[in-house]
């Protein structure tokens, strides 16, 4: 055995320790039987944020798609919600594998963040094929593909008369076309087995998850906790079992709405238990946060509440609805509203209520022992 016989082109290939096959099976290079050669080596950068992290996972069906045997390489800052068994190598962005990145020939590399450190990374990787965003003495298209959606960051005239979802344009920058490929996300066994045991005892009645913050980036999202209140209240006397969802932001708040409700609220979770929480629900009502992008990569039922976003950035694949203000938001991507209060004040609780029966229909609802629904 000498080094020229080492397979370095094979997916088991660790490059500083023993390969699986080798470890399990003894198997080495020159005789091995499981021997996975690598078709193509591709790079994705996409930091943040979370919910921008989920909705990119469908690049990664459309890859495997198109190149079996291909390895993937992506670099996050939430390493915790990629999919393990799509990608082959997740580097944090603050990791010192950085280094070793920027110093690998990759055949196609995309950097899909507008980040300088993230289009400086892309402009120093070797690939064949670059797409997205790039460094040249400040942020630059990689190719004109990647010209829209810098223009739709810069000009809010732009990007109003934006009518492609945030998949199309990924897509669109990627040079690829999108056929209608999900979002990709792990879900912990541990903790879905958990919430299923313990929401189990607690009722046989199809559950509505209800997610009643959203952020301190964009306070105009938020809708009045009495607003909350009086859908909570509504459900419960239509038949629904409610579990209130959110992080320490939403705590205060869940903590009210159970004394005055009943509603089923245990406190805020890591990311990967909130996942597994939200995996109980079938329908979820929520505004354009986290919890949005979680629900719709766990082909949850949803109910989305929006007035400050563009509606088309958002693509449901037919799981739900979006409510707005009737009259529009004055204060697009605005963090406070110009009126003094915001326009979510116009969506009405008995508007929800009515979306929510629309979408998970009590008469339609099959109610099963084992905690589980047939529509």
């Amino acid at each position: 055995m000498n080094w020229e016989s080492v397979k370095r082109d094979c997916s088991y290939y660790k490059g500083h320790i023993p390969c699986v096959p080798n470890k399990q099976e003894g198997h080495t290079c020159s005789e091995c039987q499981v021997y996975s050669r690598i078709t193509k080596r591709i790079l994705i950068i996409k930091l943040g944020a979370l919910g921008d992290v989920i909705r990119t996972t469908p690049l990664l069906r459309k890859y495997k798609e198109l190149y079996p045997g291909c390895h993937i390489t992506w670099i996050s800052d939430f390493t915790d919600v990629l999919p393990k068994s799509w990608i082959d190598h997740i580097i944090p962005m603050n990791s010192r594998k950085i280094m070793e990145v920027t110093h690998t020939k990759y055949d196609i590399a995309i950097n899909l963040d507008k980040e300088p450190e993230a289009c400086i990374i892309l402009k120093q990787v070797m690939a064949d094929e670059k797409y997205g965003f790039t460094w040249d003495n400040g942020i630059a298209p990689v190719t004109p593909a990647a010209e829209p959606k810098l223009l739709t960051g810069l000009f809010d005239q732009l990007s109003k008369q934006n009518t492609a979802s945030y998949i199309d344009e990924i897509f669109s920058i990627c040079h690829l076309d999108y056929t209608d490929e999900r979002y990709i996300l792990d879900v912990d066994k541990d903790y879905f087995n958990h919430w299923e045991k313990t929401l189990k005892k607690e009722t046989d009645y199809p559950i509505v998850g209800l997610n009643t913050g959203a952020g301190q980036r964009w306070p105009t999202r938020q809708w009045k906790v009495e607003y909350w209140e009086s859908l909570i209240k509504s459900l419960q006397d239509k038949g629904y079992y409610c579990v209130l969802l959110g992080g320490k932001d939403e705590h205060e708040n869940n903590l009210a709405l159970k004394q005055s409700t009943g509603s089923f609220y245990s406190g805020y979770f890591s990311v990967q238990q909130f996942i597994a929480l939200i995996a109980q629900c079938d329908l979820v009502v929520t505004q354009v946060t986290m919890a949005m992008h979680l629900s719709l990569a766990l082909d949850r039922k949803l109910i989305l509440m929006n007035n400050i976003f563009n509606p088309h950035e958002f693509d449901l694949f037919d799981l739900g609805e979006i409510i707005q203000p009737d009259q529009g938001c004055d204060c697009y991507f605005g963090s406070s509203c110009i009126h003094g209060q915001s326009c979510m004040q116009y969506i009405k609780p008995e508007e929800v209520l009515s979306a929510v029966e629309r979408h998970l229909p009590l008469d339609q609802v099959k109610l099963k022992s084992n905690y589980s629904y047939e529509l």
